[in-house]
C-alpha cells in the first residue's frame, strides 16, 4: 500500500493556549516553538494576532526564533485582521497567514448577523488580501461540519479561485463522529471542481471524545494536512492530540499508511515542557504520554511484560521518548514481578521465602497505593534471613529496560 506524506499542523501555539490555564508568555512561547521546530512538525500555528499586542508580538519573535517551519497566524476575513497578522510574519521565512469565517446558518444568522452572499464575500475579499502579502494562504471555513453542504461548497470553489492553498474544514465544536467526517471529506473533495490546487486540513475538536478518529477518518477520505496540540490541549475539551494522531499512523501503518517527519522520539519531552511552561499536569492514563501508558500493576500482565513485552505493550516507551517501561508494585501484582524487583536488589529467595515476602507486600499494599523498595527491605529483613548480593540494580537501571516505581 502506497504512502501519503502528511502536513502536520501544531496548533498549540494559538488554539491550544487559548484554553483556560493555558496561558503563556512570550519567552515560553519561543521555547515550545524551538521544540515543535525540533520534532518536526510542519507547520507552527503561533497565535492571533489581532487578539492583542502581546499575541501579536509573540508570533513575531516566533517566526523570529523559527528556521525550517512554515509559521502561521490566524485572522479573520477583515483587513485589519489580516494586515495584522502580515505585521507579525514579516520576519518568517515561511509566512502563512490563515484567514478564516464560518459558514454554518447557525453562526451567520445568530453569531456574525450576515447573510451567506456577504460571508462569501468576505471570504473572498480575506483571501486575496492575504495573497497580497504571502502565495500561503490557508483559509478555515469555521463549523464547516454543520454547514449547508451547498453553501460550503459554493465558498471552497470560490476561495481555491481566489488563490487560497490550503483549505480547513474544522469539526469545530466536536459535534461529528468518524463515518460521518470520512462521508463529509468525500463529498466536498468529490464535489468541488479545483479542490485538486488546494490540500484539504481537519482540524477536529474532542467534545464527544472523538477528535483523533475523527481526524484519522478525514486522513483516509483525502485530507493531507493534520491540524493537533500537544498533550491535546485547546477550547474546551481540547483538539486531537498530535502524540495520539502521530504514534496510530506509525504503529498502524498497515491501515494508515501516512508518513510525517515528526521524531517521535521528542514526544515525550515535547509533553512534558509543556506541562512545565503551564503548571498543568497530563492525565495519569492519557494515551502515549501519560503516567500510566507504560505503566503495569496488575500480575498477568507484568507476567506477560517479564517474558515478552510485546503481549501488553503495543509501541516501546523509547519510541515515544519515555526513559522505560514502569512495573509498579501494588496490591494487583503477582509473585514474579516481586521476585524480579527483590534479585534486583539483591536479594535471592527460596520458594518459602518469596511466598511470605509476597503475602506481606500485598498486605501492606492494602494500606498504601504502592510499595517502594525500602518497603521490600523491611519485609525482606523480617521474613526472611539471606545476605544480598554486592550488586544492588537501581528502580529504573534494570536490562531489558524495565524500571520499578511508582
Amino acid at each position: 500500500m502506497a504512502t501519503c506524506r502528511l502536513v502536520v499542523f501544531d496548533t498549540t501555539l494559538r488554539d491550544g493556549e487559548q484554553a483556560p490555564g493555558f496561558s503563556l508568555r512570550i519567552d515560553e512561547k519561543i521555547r515550545l516553538a524551538l521544540q515543535l521546530e525540533a520534532l518536526g512538525v510542519d507547520v507552527i500555528e503561533a497565535g492571533f494576532p489581532i487578539a492583542s499586542d502581546d499575541d501579536a508580538e509573540a508570533v513575531r519573535r516566533v517566526a523570529l526564533a523559527i528556521g525550517r517551519p512554515i509559521v502561521a497566524a490566524l485572522a479573520r476575513c477583515a483587513p485589519h485582521d489580516i494586515d495584522r497578522a502580515a505585521w507579525s510574519l514579516a520576519p518568517a521565512r515561511r509566512p502563512r497567514i490563515h484567514t478564516f469565517i464560518a459558514t454554518s446558518d447557525l453562526h451567520l444568522e445568530r453569531k456574525l448577523r450576515m447573510s451567506r452572499g456577504a460571508a462569501l464575500e468576505a471570504a473572498v475579499a480575506g483571501v486575496v488580501r492575504a495573497r497580497g502579502y504571502t502565495d500561503d494562504v490557508q483559509f478555515s471555513a469555521e463549523d464547516a461540519t454543520r454547514s449547508d453542504p451547498d453553501y460550503l461548497c459554493r465558498v471552497i470553489e470560490a476561495v481555491i479561485s481566489a488563490g487560497a492553498t490550503t483549505i480547513n474544514l474544522p469539526d469545530t465544536v466536536g459535534y461529528c463522529t468518524p463515518d460521518e467526517v470520512a462521508e463529509f471529506f468525500r463529498s466536498v473533495i468529490g464535489r468541488v471542481p479545483n479542490a485538486d490546487r488546494a490540500v484539504f486540513s481537519t482540524h477536529c475538536h474532542d467534545d464527544l471524545g472523538l477528535a483523533v478518529a475523527n481526524s484519522l477518518a478525514a486522513l483516509g477520505a483525502g485530507a493531507r494536512q493534520v491540524e493537533c496540540t500537544i498533550n491535546g490541549i485547546g477550547e474546551r475539551a481540547g483538539n486531537a492530540s498530535l502524540e495520539e494522531v502521530i504514534m496510530a499512523t506509525r504503529v498502524r501503518a498497515d491501515r494508515l499508511p501516512f508518513e510525517t517527519g515528526v521524531e517521535t522520539g521528542g514526544l515525550y519531552a515535547s509533553s512534558q515542557l509543556l506541562s512545565a511552561l503551564t503548571g498543568e499536569a497530563v492525565q495519569s492514563n492519557k494515551a502515549i504520554v501519560g503516567r500510566n501508558a507504560f505503566a503495569h500493576e496488575a500480575g498477568i500482565h507484568q507476567d506477560g511484560m517479564l517474558k515478552d513485552r510485546r503481549t501488553y505493550e503495543i509501541m516501546r516507551p523509547e519510541d515515544v521518548g519515555v526513559p522505560r517501561t514502569t512495573l509498579v508494585l501494588g496490591k494487583h501484582s503477582g509473585r514474579h514481578a516481586v521476585q524480579k524487583r527483590c534479585e534486583q536488589l539483591g536479594y535471592m529467595l527460596s520458594r518459602q521465602d518469596l511466598d511470605r515476602v509476597y503475602r506481606r507486600m500485598t498486605a501492606l499494599a492494602d494500606t498504601k497505593k504502592h510499595i517502594v523498595d525500602d518497603d521490600l527491605d523491611a519485609i525482606v529483613a523480617e521474613e526472611c534471613d539471606h545476605p544480598r548480593r554486592a550488586v544492588r540494580e537501581p528502580a529504573g537501571g534494570q536490562e531489558a529496560g524495565y524500571g520499578f516505581g511508582v
